[in-house]
């Protein structure tokens, strides 16, 4: 089977409630201007945990299939987190885990100072304390979770970087895990490519990243 372009699937946010169209196709489109093969992947909201991730597994699986030699996913907030956890489900096999992940101001956690909207659409604030670890990323990462590149800002108010970015980094340093992560000091949440904001320099970080994981 012919290999295809490297993939990268794009995740919108939007609380995992809508898909941010500001997160999607635009961020498609850039990926495409700089070499990879992207799409935008309209992942199923306002349902329940695993139905988002065994979407995303399935699209990985489609590509792989198609024949992409390499499948990397990118996402923002609820994305980010959906993203991610594509990346550490410990359940999954080899063909739906991605050859690395890109995310932009993720939630990360279920357990501590979450995103209530992102954990009441996923599992629901009555969530027992097992489902909710199992939908913390940083939690799963272990030394066979792939590469990483997560960006945040330090202002971020919905989703605090001191809650999510800092321990999921903190994780992957533990487990030997590859990774970058770049904070900027300003910037509200929602960002997405940032243009003509001083994060807007994700962008060029992350290209020269992403040059590293063909």
């Amino acid at each position: 089977m012919p290999q295809s372009l490297p993939t990268i699937l794009v995740l919108p946010g939007g609380g995992y409630s809508r898909l941010a169209p500001h997160e999607g196709e635009p961020v498609a489109a850039w990926l495409r201007s700089i070499g990879w093969n992207a799409r935008v992947v309209e992942y199923p909201v306002a349902t329940k945990h695993p139905a988002p991730l065994l979407a995303i597994q399935s699209e990985i699986a489609k590509e792989r299939a198609a024949g992409a030699a390499i499948v990397g996913v990118l996402g923002f907030s609820a994305g980010g987190h959906l993203a991610g956890h594509a990346a550490v489900a410990p359940i999954a096999k080899p063909e739906e885990r991605p050859d690395f992940a890109v995310l932009g101001y993720p939630v990360v956690t279920m357990t501590g100072e979450t995103h209530v909207g992102s954990r009441e659409n996923l599992i629901g604030l009555d969530a027992n304390q097992l489902l909710r670890e199992d939908t913390s990323l940083d939690l799963l990462v272990t030394k066979a979770t792939p590469p990483m590149f997560i960006w945040h800002t330090a202002v971020d108010e919905p989703v605090p970087v001191e809650a999510h970015s800092y321990p999921l980094a903190a994780a992957l340093a533990a487990a030997g895990v590859r990774h970058e992560l770049h904070v900027f000091s300003d910037g509200k949440h929602g960002l997405g490519l940032a243009e003509g904001a001083p994060a807007e320099a994700w962008q060029s970080l992350c290209e020269i990243w992403l040059s590293s994981q063909r």
